[in-house]
């Protein structure tokens, strides 16, 4: 088998085309999994208790839910808005919900759509297709219409389990197939349909456990769909838990601990936390809807030891009164975990300022799952880095011609690892290169083997012959004083080929003007990366994991 080289930071090593997974070695697994508490001594109840969830469920979420529930049955597993779940009442209701499925005629075969916010419901339904072994299908809960039904029309789940909020986003999805059950997962006081709602179909159905399916659940998460008509990523349960080692190895979570998640659970980041912290034991705590001073309040009335955000939520969060934020000092947050969107060096350090040294900065894709992490002291000694590639991956920068590049020049960057997705339900994948796929964005290392990320690789404009990547500009905004956010695109230009547009967002009670913008950019940057227009907006339009929907401004 042939070996390819990858640079990380300046020191070249070699690795196995189609081995990557080869590199997370199990003395790395086990001792990490140890100082996160999750390999630990246990009684021979425990054992046995364990090693039937894993024989009968694998390394699927039917596992660990089946394994908690069989240790700790009556400890608190999930917080929402309507109380608390213990581990084994989640066991019991997804196995209740996976028999309601099945008398709708939802087989192995099939797949699930889950169109659920932040709340108990969407354990339910992850664990019910688990049981059963169907694939899941998250639905961004932001979706238009005709997004939604567009991704309904060419997935065709057998079955959509959704927040009643949004029934008359669906009406129509069953198109030509009138076949499609409707679950309610969540119902509002004024909803009066006479959908199928899952605490019925709950109460109605034996909860004894099932037998296992012939294979596991796979699960199709949607990309950000900033630039267009969002895919579906496929990809499968991981075969053991030396990807969750890989996690905590930069990001320290333990076992057994509370973990406040504000991210989307539908997006990869969220649903990442949602699966690794099962494999933990971790108490979840949710709310439906992403309120800036609730979430600090969950933080603190919790005593949670992690909270799992967008970087959005963190600008929104410290957007609060001085003295809103001074109430909350937030002593047992340990980990503040953000990915989703560009993280800027200075919301970084603000948040640290604030809360502690707790944050760690999270780069990846819905296709490449993790590509680097960074700690919070890679960003104190380099503020907006996206980290360093964690054990058992591997990046490299590239350029138009496939050949590696030096540590400070931008190229496109490729990653390899475990994680990677199997490809879109449509069709298609993303590029691969001697084994490592692109992460669709363009970076650099710096001589410490930090990665920065310079832009999406679709987003480098040519403005009069030079090379002009609108993330640098937006980072620069996004330092002045009076400006809370902004977002740079390019647009055709007669003279210059392209040239830089900003829409701007200005805090509260400051002045700016276009020229006060223009004079600050051309003060810290070249001239022709000056944006020749700027546009002032009262916020950027933003899908729910925080990214900027550039496809609306123009």
């Amino acid at each position: 088998m042939k070996s390819i080289t990858g640079t990380i930071g300046g020191a070249v090593r070699q690795v196995k085309v189609g081995q990557l997974g080869s590199l997370i070695d199990l003395p790395f697994s086990l001792r990490v999994l140890a100082e996160a508490g999750i390999i630990r001594p246990m009684s021979p109840g425990e054992l046995l208790a364990v090693g039937q969830a894993v024989r009968r469920w694998g390394a699927s979420p039917a596992a660990g839910i089946a394994s908690a529930a069989a240790r700790r049955p009556d400890d608190t597993a999930l917080i929402d808005e309507l109380g608390e779940v213990t581990f084994g009442e989640l066991d019991a209701r997804s196995n209740a919900l996976a028999r309601a499925l099945i008398r709708a005629g939802v087989s192995s075969e099939d797949s699930v759509a889950i169109m659920c916010r932040n709340h108990r419901g969407f354990a339910d339904a992850i664990f019910a297709c688990a049981k059963l072994g169907a694939s899941v299908l998250l639905l961004n809960t932001d979706f238009a219409r005709p997004q939604l039904l567009g991704v309904i029309e060419r997935e065709r789940p057998q079955a959509v389990i959704y927040d009643s909020e949004f029934e008359n986003l669906l009406e129509g999805a069953e198109g030509e197939d009138p076949e499609l059950t409707r679950i309610v997962s969540w119902a509002d006081e004024d909803f009066a349909g006479d959908r199928l709602r899952a605490e019925d179909a709950i109460g109605r159905n034996s909860d004894a456990p099932l037998d296992p399916p012939d294979e596991p659940s796979r699960f199709v998460i949607l990309t950000s769909g900033t630039t267009g008509t969002p895919k579906g990523a496929q990809r499968g349960s991981p075969d053991s838990l030396a990807p969750l080692a890989v996690l905590l190895s930069k990001i320290p979570m333990r076992a057994e601990r509370t973990t406040a998640i504000a991210a989307p659970l539908f997006h990869s980041w969220g649903f990442i936390n949602f699966a690794f912290g099962l494999a933990l034991g971790s108490t979840y705590v949710l709310r439906r809807r992403f309120d800036p001073e609730a979430t600090l309040q969950m933080v603190a009335e919790n005593d949670a030891d992690a909270l799992v955000v967008v970087p959005v939520m963190l600008q929104r969060i410290l957007e609060l009164d001085s003295a809103v934020l001074d109430r909350y000092e937030l002593p047992t947050l340990r980990i503040t975990a953000a990915s989703g969107s560009a993280l800027p060096g200075d919301l970084a350090t603000r948040w640290m300022d604030r809360f502690g040294d707790n944050l760690y900065n999270f780069y990846g894709s819905t296709e490449v799952g993790w590509a680097t992490i960074a700690t919070p002291a890679d960003m104190r000694r380099a503020p907006g880095t996206a980290g360093r590639p964690p054990h058992g991956t591997d990046i490299r920068i590239l350029d138009d011609g496939g050949n590696d590049l030096p540590d400070g020049e931008s190229g496109r960057i490729f990653v390899g690892n475990e994680m990677s997705f199997e490809g879109y339900t449509g069709g298609g994948g993303k590029e691969v290169v001697e084994g490592m796929l692109s992460s669709g964005d363009v970076g650099h290392f710096d001589e410490e083997g930090r990665l920065f990320i310079d832009g999406r690789d679709d987003e480098m404009i040519v403005s009069g012959g030079e090379n002009v990547f609108p993330r640098e500009v937006e980072d620069l905004l996004a330092n002045h004083g009076s400006i809370d956010e902004a977002a740079v695109i390019g647009v055709d230009d007669e003279k210059f080929g392209q040239r830089l547009k900003a829409f701007v967002v200005v805090s509260s009670g400051a002045d700016l003007d276009e020229a006060a913008v223009k004079d600050y950019v051309k003060e810290n940057l070249a001239r022709y990366k000056v944006p020749r227009e700027v546009e002032f907006l009262d916020e950027l339009p933003r899908n729910p994991t925080g990214k900027i929907l550039k496809r609306n401004l123009e």
